[in-house]
């Protein structure tokens, strides 16, 4: 088959299947992947697609089992130049793009309707009732405050000639009556201008309605056409079983506690990155995989992290539901998780301790078995419920938090945290020289604003969007710069998720990653961010408390 490479593989292939979603690329994937680089800058007709953005991924399977001759599996995720079928890699699990087939035909359709709503939304007829409507509403609310106001000041001078007391009775009546004729007035005005809104009310309301009734096709359309296509992915595992991906979602989503109903459907796209590929295909052709990566080629997406050629682990979004069922079978690689690491103690007393947590150690409880901050304080304190983190550093980054010994002395220290009293600052070794900061003095200070928001189809990742972003501001200044680095003073303003790592890595904001940061960069030891310095006031005694730690990097 053309999508079958052997080559000469130089090393050992590993004992184990690597986890996906946590790996270090293996010898013998890297090779994989230089072939697919080679591959790529042969063929201009696929090299610019690639080039503005595409996830590749290998897979380094054994094709004997006696002669244990290897060969490797190259796949992209989605389309590539439009189409999912280029022969040197592997097929899709399922092909949907085959222009009279029962997805295209059906798609049309629902493209119909799109162009059908915007012709509705867009037309003339429309967009005059619209402006007419929108008019008329502008003219009512005037002509009913105008005549609030003349209320106003006719109230104004009965009140006056009430206060001089010499009014016959005659006089009082007619200002009775006056009043009460300008309130019957008003409703009888607002009476007249409904009657005069409620052709145009009525107009647009149909007009909405019947966009509205398409708009509610086009989902029902589109969810059955989303199922119906899910229902013909038939995934494999290493078992020899075979399950529909809507069977392995309500699997996975069973596992978490959730049931999966008829409108609940895996995220569009679902089957169709590298690695469930990958898998398929080896299955089908009756390999046995030994190792898997995937790199990224191109052009960063808008918005996203994304370095051409290095590696990243499956998203969690569409393969982490598919990938665990795919993968049963085979021997893999559980998470890599340190030993059991313990915060060093700064300072503490009975209301409160500050520690220095060492990178690698959970702030609290997670999904892995590990030790965190929290659970370590419960133990020091010999006490189940109190012990309470009021701020949070990434299992990644090392440095100073704050733990309260109490509820009451967490909630006022969380307090200060929302009043942005409390002041943090961190040391981070960027992995190599923002082209801003090439020839500034040292000292040099700049701010970096970038909206942030969680992306939610490869959690914990963050990207930057500025319509739904939330507002994350960083001030940095230059502590010193080398060949290959820079070494950063960052002062959050904010405290949205990844922030110092978002801003450092993204081209809108210094424009290189955080030496070690494995999401927005390239992995290392270690993630080279430091919560350098923490200050705020003591809950009790009010005395301002000022900690500093030196960076272990």
């Amino acid at each position: 088959m053309t999508h079958i490479h052997p080559f000469n593989a130089a090393g050992e292939p590993p004992a184990r299947f690597n986890n996906p979603f946590d790996y270090e690329p293996h010898a013998l994937c890297r090779q994989a992947a230089h072939e697919v680089k080679a591959y790529i800058e042969a063929h201009t007709d696929l090299l610019h697609d690639a080039n503005r953005g595409k996830m590749f991924g290998v897979l380094v399977v054994e094709t004997d089992a006696t002669t244990h001759a290897l060969a490797f599996l190259a796949a992209y995720s989605g389309l590539l130049a439009g189409r999912n079928d280029w022969p040197w890699f592997v097929p899709p699990v399922y092909d949907a793009q085959s222009p009279d087939g029962y997805f295209k035909r059906h798609e049309r359709h629902i493209t119909e309707l799109n162009h059908e709503i915007e012709q509705l939304e867009t037309a003339d007829d429309y967009q005059n009732l619209r402006h007419e409507h929108a008019r008329l509403v502008s003219e009512t609310a005037a002509e009913v405050e105008a005549y609030r106001k003349k209320m106003q000041a006719a109230k104004l001078v009965r009140d006056m000639r009430r206060l001089q007391r010499n009014l016959s009775p005659d006089e009082h009546a007619a200002l009775i009556r006056e009043s009460q004729f300008m309130k019957a007035e008003l409703h009888r005005m607002k009476k007249r201008l409904d009657e005069r809104l409620q052709a145009t009310t009525q107009a647009l309301d149909d007009y909405r309605q019947r966009i509205d009734t398409l708009k509610q096709e086009r989902k029902r359309l589109s969810d059955d056409l989303q199922r119906w296509l899910f229902a013909q992915y038939i995934l494999r595992n290493a078992r020899g079983e075979k399950r529909s991906l809507l069977d392995v979602f309500a699997q996975h989503m069973s596992a978490k506690g959730v049931t999966a109903d008829a409108t609940m459907l895996p995220p569009a796209g679902s089957g169709d990155c590298c690695a469930p590929k990958l898998l398929q295909e080896a299955y089908r052709s009756g390999l046995r995989p030994l190792c898997m990566a995937e790199f990224w080629w191109g052009e960063s997406p808008q918005g996203e992290v994304r370095h051409h050629l290095s590696f990243y682990p499956a998203c969690r979004g569409k393969c982490l539901p598919i990938l665990p069922w795919m993968m049963e079978g085979l021997d893999v690689d559980e998470s890599k998780e340190a030993e059991d690491l313990q915060p060093e103690i700064v300072y503490e007393d009975e209301a409160l301790a500050v520690v220095c947590k060492p990178a690698g150690m959970l702030s609290v409880p997670g999904k892995i078995s590990r030790l965190s901050v929290e659970e370590f304080m419960r133990r020091r304190w010999h006490d189940d419920v109190n012990p309470l983190i009021v701020h949070r550093l990434d299992m990644a980054t090392s440095g100073l938090m704050v733990v309260a010994r109490t509820k009451g002395v967490h909630e006022q220290l969380q307090k200060q945290f929302l009043n942005h009293e409390v002041r943090k600052q961190y040391v981070a070794l960027l992995d190599g020289v923002p082209a801003s900061l090439a020839h500034v003095p040292v000292g040099y200070r700049g701010t970096i604003s970038l909206p942030l928001r969680p992306d939610l189809m490869d959690r914990p990742r963050q990207m930057v969007d500025r319509e739904h972003g939330k507002e994350a501001v960083t001030e940095y200044e230059l502590l010193g710069r080398s060949a290959d680095g820079v070494r950063l003073l960052l002062t959050p303003l904010t405290g949205r998720t990844h922030q110092l790592r978002l801003h450092s890595a993204h081209g809108d904001g210094l424009g290189v990653p955080i030496r070690g940061d494995e999401l927005y960069g390239i992995r290392a030891d270690r993630l080279c961010l430091h919560a350098s310095r923490l200050s705020f006031r003591h809950p009790r005694t009010q005395q301002l408390m000022d900690f500093s730690s030196e960076a272990p990097f």
